[in-house]
């Protein structure tokens, strides 16, 4: 469970002048305090702060409570004086709740109070406009970034943005304890691929485990006969698995799939970057060629393993596994310009939680441009709304790319790799000319549902920049 800081600003020289304007600010802030903890986040409650004095305790109760976001609720007109030192001091994203208690006064009630004095308090207490100007005044000078909701309490279109940014805020805090591990090399040659892991780890925070195959093949020679037939057993619960599967293929990748459960458990491995060649017979061959089951098990399960050594690509599918919507590992198959459609897909390990229908487990006689052969996934990704995402390393930054389309029926290629259909409102020629310009690496992470504005809430968290295409 993250942390989120809270806490209202109004200005204590009104609170003698208006009899209850106190009371009131203090309780609208206790219902967006109760809703954030309803998201499952506890909240480190700063109160109202309404002088400088209050405004340092509060900076020290967040600085040292660990929060991963600051919602700074306007509760009514007050000086930008005492915003600064809690921002300054909290160092996290700032958000600016300018929300009022109601839509919009019932006018006519408002006046016919007749009292100026009861009248102002009234005003007073839904005037949470008024700073918003002023604060980002002072934050944009004091080169402080945040952001802004603006609505009324009771707009569910607030509590959706304000849910996304605690969304946003979980996978950051995600992939900053994340440990991924590399086993292998990359695939010689593939430069798009190659990646600084130093960069990697200062974006995200990610740690990174090199790890060996003999570590592999020593859990994988520790195998027993038992647990073979329990991974056997949740091959078939998990896929649907062919006819044509050579029982010697299903027990070579049921022991691998063994090796790999405990190499991520004894590393506490969150992600995995892998690819291996070893020479012809040898026992790293006979690992590596029966890897992929084990490998769409560990991703179906949200730790999302990539193929190729592709780096960036697992970071992809991590940040898309914890919002929680897949991250299938993907490269462009071809173009169907009749039906105006992309093809993705891949060879290697998928997310077969966002699967159309079962996954089929399939034997392959060759892995195309890989040595040896074996067992792999034939499956469609959910028909439906989805998202691509891609961790780009450009020239001088590490960045977002992100797009969303939908998955969509029609013929795939059975050839015993994931692939399917996808169609984007710019069209399939130019979304792959303006998806390719950005410079990513050939591969994407895939997951289900439309959440780019929740990439783009993750980019603005983590300080870059997030481009996207559709």
């Amino acid at each position: 469970m993250i942390k989120a800081g809270l806490f209202g600003v109004g200005l204590d020289t009104y609170w003698a002048q208006f009899d209850g304007l106190l009371d009131n600010l203090k309780k609208y802030q206790g219902q967006i305090k109760a809703q954030i903890e309803e998201f499952g986040v506890e909240v480190i409650d700063g109160g109202m702060v309404d002088n400088p004095v209050k405004a340092r305790e509060a900076a020290d109760l967040f600085r040292t409570s660990d929060i991963e976001v600051l919602f700074l609720y306007v509760s009514t007109y007050a000086l930008s004086s005492t915003i600064l030192p809690v921002v300054q001091k909290a160092k996290v994203p700032v958000i600016i709740l300018n929300l009022q208690p109601v839509a919009a006064l019932d006018y006519e009630s408002f006046n016919n109070l007749k009292d100026r004095g009861k009248m102002t308090g009234v005003w007073l207490e839904h005037c949470q406009a008024c700073s918003v100007p002023e604060f980002a005044s002072v934050l944009n000078r004091a080169g402080i970034g945040y952001e802004i909701v603006t609505g009324y309490l009771q707009q569910a279109e607030v509590w959706t943005e304000i849910e996304s940014w605690l969304e946003a805020a979980r996978v950051a805090a995600a992939m900053r304890t994340n440990r991924m591990g590399i086993l292998g090399h990359y695939y010689g040659g593939m430069l798009d691929v190659y990646t600084d892991v130093t960069k990697q780890a200062a974006v995200f925070g990610t740690h990174f485990e090199i790890l060996e195959m003999c570590e592999l093949k020593k859990y994988r020679d520790e195998v027993s006969e038992q647990e073979v037939t329990s991974k056997i057993e949740e091959f078939y619960t998990t896929f649907d698995v062919v006819a044509e599967c050579e029982s010697f293929e299903i027990d070579r990748a049921a022991r691998t799939s063994i090796a790999l459960d405990k190499l991520v458990k004894s590393r506490n491995l969150g992600s995995m970057a892998y690819y291996y060649e070893g020479e012809s017979g040898n026992d790293y061959e006979n690992i590596v060629t029966s890897v992929i089951a084990g490998n769409t098990l560990l991703t179906g399960r949200n730790i999302p393993v990539a193929g190729e050594c592709e780096v960036k690509n697992a970071q992809a599918m991590k940040i898309i596994a914890e919002f929680g919507v897949g991250g299938s590992f993907s490269e462009f198959y071809l173009m169907d310009f009749t039906d105006n459609v992309v093809m993705l897909g891949h060879d290697g390990p998928a997310h077969f939680a966002i699967a159309e229908g079962r996954v089929k487990l399939v034997p392959l006689p060759i892995y195309h441009g890989k040595p040896g052969k074996g067992l792999s996934i034939q499956m469609t990704v959910r028909h439906g709304a989805v998202t691509l995402l891609s961790v780009v390393e450009g020239k001088d930054e590490v960045f977002l790319l992100v797009a969303e389309g939908e998955s969509v029926d029609g013929p795939v290629l059975e050839i015993g790799n994931t692939n399917s259909r996808y169609r984007f409102s710019l069209g399939a020629k130019n979304f792959m000319d303006e998806w390719s310009k950005q410079g990513p690496a050939h591969h994407c992470a895939i997951g289900v549902g439309h959440i780019a504005s929740k990439i783009e809430k993750l980019g603005k968290l983590l300080g870059i920049k997030v481009v996207r295409v559709c």
